[in-house]
């Protein structure tokens, strides 16, 4: 069982809402001077065919706490939302919630770049989130709306965005996937790094093992990394794998374990894996080793297979938000009422986002047959029945 947790061992560019709303940072008076900055101490990486690692170290500024803070907060808020609007039986279909692993995709943002390029599975909402689409542009696509960043048509499992490839359904099927698109990134000359989310339910896939091999022959620079939440689907780590050391199942390619419920770990190993990638090296596996509060999915109880007080454990004592808020505020970056600023904005925010998602149309049947070719030859979706033909057009502009 995890070894973190002691009770359990361009793509759809042009669609309607693409923007992110400005980062609610507060300028509230504090009740006490803060300080500009910190530097925290990291629990050590695991390395494997690596002589050097990340910095066990890292700096924070005032200003970059409360950006993170506030993203944290965010997808939280998202996935809790989420969780509601499935129960209203107004999001059908699956829907799996990121609660508890947000320190993985918040640190990982902090530290990539506009050029780097992320692929994943589909505990996607909080990714699609930082990778540029609002609150209500997540929302609405869970709904079915037309102001959904696929428009409704997508659903849980299939969000996209700007250098963001998905949201994939097919377990696994992201890694050879997110090798491609590092190889476009070495193809262009672009100087980018993809990195390719799978889970530890994944990590035992044929496929993994060939873009693997893949990445390594070509030297791309892809990182695969592994969000090992200790269980995939309903079968913990140690009866589903012979070896639970992910970071090390690359064999050739070396590896990083982090922790990854520190969003300033996964921040400073993210910075690492893009020098290593960008220096030519090829490719590396990082292990995130994190979390879910919820079941597998919104159909599971996530009861049967660990007990609550598991899950309540981790909560009281690994949470990566209430965590990462008692490290800024014992060293004084942010004042509790800037931190509470935050939550009532991140609440308004997404309470008001759910509000319109609810009321948003869904798009006309018509686009059923819309945008399934980026240059479109025929005037006719090719394939279909003569007798019920579908014609071709396009919502989203192409670059």
């Amino acid at each position: 069982m995890s070894k973190l947790f002691p009770s359990a061992a361009k793509f759809l560019a042009g669609t309607t809402v693409t923007k992110t709303a400005a980062p609610v940072v507060t300028t509230s008076n504090s009740k006490f001077s803060t300080k500009t900055e910190a530097t925290f101490e990291i629990k050590p990486y695991k390395l494997h065919k690596l002589e050097k690692g990340p910095a066990t170290s890292a700096t924070l500024s005032s200003e970059d706490a409360l950006k993170i803070y506030e993203k944290l907060a965010v997808l939280r808020r998202i996935e809790t939302a989420s969780g509601n609007l499935y129960k209203e039986k107004i999001i059908r279909g699956f829907c799996h919630l990121y609660s508890g692993q947000e320190a993985v995709a918040v640190g990982m943002r902090a530290a990539m770049r506009d050029v780097d390029t992320v692929i994943t599975a589909y505990r996607c909402h909080g990714w699609t989130h930082l990778m540029g689409v609002s609150v209500l542009g997540v929302l609405s696509e869970l709904t079915g709306r037309r102001t959904g960043c696929s428009r409704g048509k997508g659903g849980s499992m299939h969000l996209y965005g700007r250098n963001f490839y998905g949201g994939n359904g097919i377990v696994g099927a992201q890694t050879p996937l997110g090798a491609g698109i590092a190889l476009a990134h070495k193809y262009r000359g672009d100087g980018g790094v993809n990195f390719a989310l799978y889970g530890d339910g994944a990590a035992n896939q044929g496929q993994l093992y060939e873009a693997f091999n893949m990445a390594k022959l070509w030297d791309l620079p892809c990182v695969f990394v592994c969000e090992n939440n200790g269980y995939g689907m309903g079968t913990s780590v140690d009866r589903s794998s012979a070896s639970t050391d992910y970071y090390s199942r690359g064999d050739y390619v070396p590896g990083i374990w982090v922790d990854g419920m520190d969003v300033i770990a996964t921040r400073e190993a993210t910075r690492y894996a893009i020098d290593y990638c960008t220096s030519g090296k090829g490719p590396l596996v990082m292990e995130m080793e994190t979390y879910r509060y919820s079941g597998h999915s919104m159909s599971d109880p996530g009861t049967s297979y660990r007990t609550r007080d598991e899950v309540q454990e981790v909560r009281q004592t690994r949470d990566p938000i209430t965590s990462f808020k008692e490290k800024i505020l014992s060293r004084e970056l942010v004042t509790p009422d800037q931190l509470k600023e935050i939550d009532a904005q991140v609440r308004k925010e997404v309470d008001e986002a759910t509000k319109q998602a609810k009321t948003e149309p869904e798009v006309d049947v018509e686009e059923l047959s819309a945008d399934i070719y980026k240059n479109n030859l025929e005037p006719y979706i090719r394939g279909l029945h003569p007798g019920a033909p579908l014609q071709h057009y396009e919502v989203a502009p192409r670059n």
